[in-house]
C-alpha cells in the first residue's frame, strides 16, 4: 500500500472555501492561510438553536503498537458522509515533539487523513507557536520583574512558572537561568515542559471566547510573595499584552479531509500530562455546523475520555450522545500478555485475556452515562477468526460492535460503523452526563474516586511533597476545582510495564501544580515527565526535503 504522504499528495484537494460552503460557513467569515487552510471567526461558536449530536472517540489503553484512534475518527467522518450526513471531525494539532520524535505525523492515515498533512504536521498556521511565544514572555515578563525589584519587598521567594518549547529535549528539564553576572538577571533554578503542557495551551483549549481567554490569562499563578501570597499574572498587568499574542490562534482552522469532508483542528494539549482534548471553541464551531461531530480525546480513554468529561464537557456544557471505543488486535494481544514480536500471528488466548483491558474501559464509559460501540481497527494481518471473537465478546457485554478499515477503504471502509453510531444514537436510551466527582469534593476524594473507580486502584499514596503542596491548594481556596491526572498512558496504574487489567494497586502521587487559569489541579502520579525526551532512533532521521518535497512524514 502506499504511504500516508503519498495518498495525501495524490488526493487533490478543493479550495477551502468549497469546504467552508459544504457545511455552511461564508466566504466572508474566511481568513485564508493559503488555498487550503483557512481560519474562521471564533465567534460562530456561539450558540445556535440548531446543535449537531457529538460523538467521541476514545480507545483501551494504548500500547508501542499503536491504536489508530485518530484514524477512526477521521474514517467514521467519512463513512457518515458516505450514508448522507453533513458531518465536521474536530482534532487536535500535531506537536512537532513527538512528530520529529517517535511519531513522524498525527493526522491520520492511509485514507483516512486531514489535508494538507505536512502543513498541519509541520508549522500550520502559528497555533503553536503563538502558545510557545505567549507563554516564554510572560516567564520574561516575570524574569524582568524580579529584576527590577531585587532586593525589595516586592521580589518574590519563589517562582513556579517554567518556560515551554515544542521540541522533545530531555536537557530542558532543569535549568538555571540568569548566569553570567548581575547585568544577565538574578540565577534562578527553572526548566521547560513541552508546549503541550503549556497553561496557556489548557487555557486556549478550553475558553470560550476572547475575554474568557483574557480572564484565565490574569489567573495565572506565577510564584509566592515573602508573605507567601499567591502572585498572578494580573500583579504583572500584562494579560492585554499576552492576549494580543493569542487573539489570531483563537480562531479555529478549517482543513478538509481526503474525501473533502470539513475538518477543525484546533489546540493540542497532550492526555498523558494536560487534559487532551481539541479546543472548545472548535468543538462548538463544528456543532454549529455539522449535524454529526466527531472529536478525539488523546490516549485511552482512563486518561483522554475521563479528561474530556471530566473537564471540557463540564466546562463548556456539552455532552456526547455515543462514545466509539477503539481497539486493535496488537494492542489486545500485548494487554494478554504476548510477546510484541509476536502481535501479528493469531492468538486466540492473548485476544481474549486483552478484552479484560477493554472490559474496563467499557464500564467506564457506561459509568459516565455513554452509549458505547466498540470498533475493531482492521489490519491487513487480522483473520476473520479474531474479529469474530472480539464481535462475539461485544455481544455477550451488551454493546455494539463494528469493523474499521477506513485506513484501506476510506469512508466506504466505515459505512457500517457511521451507521452503526447513527443506529445507537437514535435507538439507545440518552441519559445524562455523570462525573466521577464533584467539584465540591476535596482533592483526596477527587483524586481516589479517579483511582478507584477508573483505574481500578485499591488506594492512593501522597509523597511528602504532594501533602505539602495540598495543604497550600487548600489555603489558597483551590479546592474545588476538578483534577487533571498526569500519569503514564501504558497502563492503568502508575507502573508504564503493567498491561492488561491490572487492579488493586496504589496510586502514587508525587506532586501537584496549581493551574488557576485553566481552571483545574494537575496531579502526577509516578515518574511522568512533562519535557519528553527523543527515542535512539528520532524519526528526524527520516524527515528530509528531497526535490522540493517532504518525505519522512507519516
Amino acid at each position: 500500500m502506499k504511504t500516508d504522504i503519498q495518498i495525501a499528495r495524490e488526493t487533490t484537494l478543493l479550495p477551502i472555501s468549497a469546504i467552508a460552503e459544504k457545511i455552511g460557513i461564508q466566504n466572508d467569515d474566511l481568513i485564508p492561510y493559503g488555498k487550503y487552510i483557512a481560519k474562521v471567526p471564533h465567534q460562530l461558536a456561539e450558540k445556535k438553536d440548531k446543535k449537531g449530536k457529538l460523538i467521541l472517540v476514545s480507545a483501551i489503553t494504548p500500547t508501542k503498537a499503536g491504536i489508530g484512534k485518530t484514524t477512526v475518527s477521521i474514517g467514521l467522518s467519512l463513512g457518515l458522509e458516505k450514508i448522507g450526513k453533513k458531518t465536521v471531525v474536530a482534532l487536535r494539532e500535531p506537536s512537532l515533539g513527538p512528530c520529529f520524535g517517535m511519531k513522524g505525523g498525527a493526522a491520520g492515515g492511509g485514507y483516512a487523513q486531514v489535508l494538507p498533512m505536512e502543513n498541519i504536521n509541520l508549522h500550520f498556521t502559528g497555533d503553536f507557536h503563538a502558545i510557545t511565544s505567549a507563554h516564554n514572555m510572560i516567564s520574561a515578563l516575570l524574569d524582568n520583574y524580579q529584576f527590577q525589584n531585587k532586593g525589595t519587598d516586592k521580589q518574590l521567594k519563589q517562582i513556579v512558572w517554567k518556560r515551554v518549547l515544542d521540541v522533545n529535549d530531555r536537557s530542558l528539564r532543569n535549568i538555571v537561568t540568569g548566569m553570567g553576572g548581575i547585568s544577565n538577571g538574578i540565577p534562578t533554578e527553572s526548566g521547560f515542559d513541552i508546549t503541550p503542557a503549556s497553561e496557556i495551551m489548557a487555557i486556549f483549549c478550553l475558553s470560550k471566547d476572547i475575554e474568557d481567554l483574557r480572564n484565565r490569562i490574569d489567573n495565572i499563578l506565577l510564584g509566592y510573595t515573602h508573605s507567601n501570597d499567591a502572585f498572578y499574572v494580573k500583579d504583572l498587568n500584562i494579560s492585554g499584552a499576552i492576549t494580543v499574542l493569542l487573539k489570531d490562534a483563537l480562531d479555529p482552522n478549517l482543513v478538509q479531509t481526503t474525501e473533502h469532508s470539513a475538518a477543525f483542528v484546533h489546540g493540542g494539549p497532550f492526555a498523558n500530562i494536560a487534559h487532551g482534548c481539541n479546543s472548545v471553541i472548535a468543538t462548538k464551531v463544528a456543532l454549529n455546523h455539522g449535524d454529526y461531530v466527531i472529536t478525539e480525546a488523546g490516549f485511552g480513554a482512563d486518561l483522554g475520555a475521563e479528561k474530556f468529561l471530566n473537564i471540557k464537557c463540564r466546562a463548556a456544557g456539552i455532552s456526547p450522545s455515543a462514545s466509539v471505543l477503539v481497539a486493535t488486535s496488537q494492542a489486545l494481544k500485548m494487554h494478554g500478555g504476548v510477546d510484541e514480536k509476536e502481535i501479528k500471528q493469531p492468538n486466540a488466548e492473548g485476544l481474549r485475556k486483552g478484552l479484560e483491558n477493554v472490559k474496563v474501559h467499557v464500564e467506564n464509559l457506561k459509568n459516565f452515562g455513554q452509549t458505547v460501540i466498540l470498533t475493531f481497527n482492521k489490519y491487513y494481518f487480522d483473520t476473520e477468526e479474531e474479529i469474530q471473537l472480539v464481535k462475539d465478546w461485544a455481544t455477550d457485554m451488551g454493546i455494539r460492535f463494528a469493523i474499521n478499515n477506513s485506513f484501506v477503504e476510506g469512508g466506504e471502509g466505515a459505512v457500517n460503523l457511521a451507521q452503526t453510531v447513527v443506529d445507537a444514537i437514535e435507538e439507545d436510551e440518552s441519559k445524562p452526563l455523570s462525573f466521577t466527582y464533584e467539584l465540591e469534593d476535596s482533592i483526596e476524594t477527587k483524586i481516589e474516586k479517579v483511582a478507584k473507580s477508573i483505574y481500578r486502584a485499591k488506594d492512593i499514596e501522597l509523597s511528602n511533597t504532594a501533602q505539602l503542596r495540598l495543604k497550600r491548594i487548600k489555603r489558597l481556596g483551590f479546592e474545588n476545582l476538578p483534577i487533571c491526572i498526569a500519569k503514564t498512558q501504558y497502563s492503568f496504574s502508575d507502573d508504564a510495564k503493567a498491561y492488561g487489567a491490572v487492579k488493586d494497586h496504589t496510586l502514587h502521587i508525587e506532586d501537584f501544580v496549581i493551574n488557576s487559569g485553566a481552571g483545574f489541579i494537575v496531579v502526577i502520579a509516578g515518574n511522568i515527565m512533562r519535557m519528553p525526551g527523543l527515542p535512539k532512533e528520532p524519526q528526524a532521521l527520516h524527515i528530509d526535503l528531497v526535490d522540493g518535497q517532504i518525505e519522512g512524514l507519516s
